[in-house]
């Protein structure tokens, strides 16, 4: 394995950091409207919530990273690997936030996962 797969590594956890922030963040703006009016508050209140601005800059950070990866990488072999990043989410949304991880997410995250698997090993 190469010793640049650091980069797929740390964008894998950035992306997954910075989905669970911004859920963290939403959760205390409220929840989205189809008026334009309430939608246009909500947006003003997550563009100036902390767990949400953290979000994005991580957001950012891990597309830095993911450049990173791709500068030594095909994108064939890089890019699938973020889906790791849906079982720690999954496993977040959980364990933490109390949300439904039924059978049948976890049968598609392990699917998945396998792919991740036969792909690293290519």
């Amino acid at each position: 394995m190469s010793k640049y797969f650091i980069f797929i590594v740390v964008t894998v956890i950035l992306n997954a950091t910075s989905q669970l922030l911004m859920k963290t963040g939403i959760g205390q703006v409220g929840q989205a409207e189809l008026s334009a009016g309430k939608a246009a508050g909500l947006l003003v209140r997550a563009a100036t919530n902390p767990f949400i601005i953290l979000g994005l800059t991580t957001m950012t950070l891990s597309m830095g990273t993911h450049l990173m990866s791709l500068s030594r990488f095909e994108v064939s072999f890089a890019f699938p690997f973020l889906s790791v990043a849906y079982v720690i989410v999954a496993l977040y949304g959980g364990l933490i936030l109390g949300e439904d991880v039924n059978p049948t997410r976890i049968l598609g995250i392990c699917t998945i996962m396998l792919g991740t698997v036969i792909l690293a090993r290519s």
